[in-house]
């Protein structure tokens, strides 16, 4: 079937309107003989005259007065379908965000920030998926919305943003032995301790700044997350490190552990906020980057 021309849409909306070729031609900036043969296509397309002389004037036949509101209905929707989109109804956004997220975001900002979407937005949902090795080809197909993770290499086309440093601190069961005593980088690695790596790994820059002081620290447990490192302490010596954020969100649980400053010096940690251009310009997901930087800025200077 061929395809009709739908531009005839556009000037049967104007002659049902205007009730006039040489009308529809003024508003369409065209000459009345070419609005004419348009208006002769039309009645080809429809096979129905749709306006028909009567004395001086041109009135509409019953065809057409019966299309006359949907053939307007058609173009108000087209014209805003078309128009740029600025602004959201947040009222009536109805949207579930898929955010891949570490678990100091998760930690310190998971409740809070889905309250806070709530306050303006009462039919939104959050999806929070671990992190994994394809968090770049998920925001490239479309299927995650936000990466918030520590800051790591992404693809030249991946808007970043920043949004927090955090700061690796120790844990361990608040009469642990090792408060006894000044903590020192020596006797920080008497005690066994617990790895959090989602790859499995053991050492990381603790290590690294431990090797330079010729010391070693006993891993005797890696975990994927620092929530299952926090709750694999119990009663034990164990001593766990862990992100200040994950600390403070500890703390507030109420779980009975003591944190301490590491020993050992280590580099911020920079936390941001990744997305792919097909959402730069959308405007819900504008507010929820929006929120969410604010979140974060506003937590950081509290």
């Amino acid at each position: 079937m061929k395809t009709p021309d739908l531009n005839l849409i556009i000037a049967l909306d104007a002659l049902l309107d205007e009730g006039s070729v040489i009308g529809a031609a003024r508003r369409m900036n065209l000459s009345a003989p070419a609005m004419s043969r348009t208006l002769t296509r039309i009645r080809h397309q429809l096979g129905d005259p749709i306006l028909v002389k009567a004395g001086r004037k041109m009135v509409p036949t019953p065809r057409a007065l019966a299309l006359r509101e949907e053939v307007h209905q058609i173009m108000g929707e087209a014209v805003r379908l078309l128009q740029p989109q600025s602004v959201v109804d947040l009222s009536q956004l109805e949207r579930t965000f898929t955010l891949h997220a570490n678990d100091v975001f998760i930690s310190a900002f998971g409740g809070i920030l889905l309250s806070r979407l709530r306050q303006e937005a009462h039919n939104v949902g959050l999806r929070f998926t671990p992190e994994n090795g394809s968090d770049e080809d998920s925001l490239r197909d479309g299927k995650v919305d936000l990466y918030i993770s520590a800051m790591r290499p992404l693809g030249d086309d991946i808007h970043v943003q920043s949004l927090f440093s955090t700061h690796f601190m120790g844990l361990a069961r608040e009469d642990h032995p090792i408060f006894d005593h000044e903590i020192t980088p020596e006797s920080f690695t008497r005690y066994e301790q617990i790895s959090v790596s989602r790859r499995g790994r053991a050492r990381g820059p603790i290590d690294k700044r431990l090797a330079e002081l010729g010391l070693v620290r006993h891993i005797s447990l890696v975990v994927p997350t620092f929530h299952s490192g926090v709750f694999s302490l119990g009663n034990s010596d164990l001593i766990l490190s862990l992100p200040e954020h994950v600390v403070q969100a500890v703390k507030t649980m109420g779980i009975r552990t003591r944190a301490f400053p590491l020993p050992v010096e280590l580099d911020a940690i920079p936390i941001v906020q990744a997305w792919h251009p097909r959402f730069q310009n959308d405007p819900a997901h504008q507010w929820l980057r929006r929120t969410i930087h604010d979140l974060c800025i506003h937590s950081a200077s509290a």
